[in-house]
């Protein structure tokens, strides 16, 4: 099985084996009833990086997806791996650049990603090559 991530309102959502999970805080208002999903209680991503979403319906998610097989991880532990890969820690917003550096697109040479990337490769890095690259995408230019 293969695991799905997508953005919605600005957050990561993660369809794992069934499960949905929000990753992050949204960034934009979210009609939760028109993307297929009952509004959760609470969003607060700096305490907590993810929570589960309860689908009402068909899910409605449009966008890039990055592909990962469910042998890799699958459910809250891939929410988990997900949330310390792409969260910037202090306001638990996904980074826009870690985002981009994965998916390939790049505004400056007109590059756009596939709709579908395959991404099981960002889970099976190690942390402390993942944490060079993500250091080197955060730090202010």
């Amino acid at each position: 099985m293969t695991a799905r991530v997508t953005r919605l309102a600005g957050a990561l959502l993660l369809e794992s084996s069934g499960l949905y999970f929000l990753i992050g805080n949204t960034k934009e208002p979210c009609d939760w009833t028109e993307a297929g999903f009952e509004t959760p209680k609470t969003i607060d991503a700096v305490s907590q990086p993810f929570i589960p979403l309860v689908p009402r319906g068909e899910v409605q998610v449009d966008g890039l997806s990055l592909l990962i097989e469910a042998s890799a991880q699958e459910g809250e532990r891939l929410a988990q791996i997900l949330a310390t890969r792409f969260l910037i820690r202090r306001n638990g917003s996904v980074s826009e650049r870690l985002w981009r550096i994965v998916t390939g697109e790049n505004e400056e040479l007109g590059t756009q990603p596939a709709q579908e990337t395959e991404a099981g490769w960002l889970i099976a890095m190690p942390d402390r090559i993942w944490n060079m690259i993500r250091d080197a995408a955060l730090k202010c230019l």
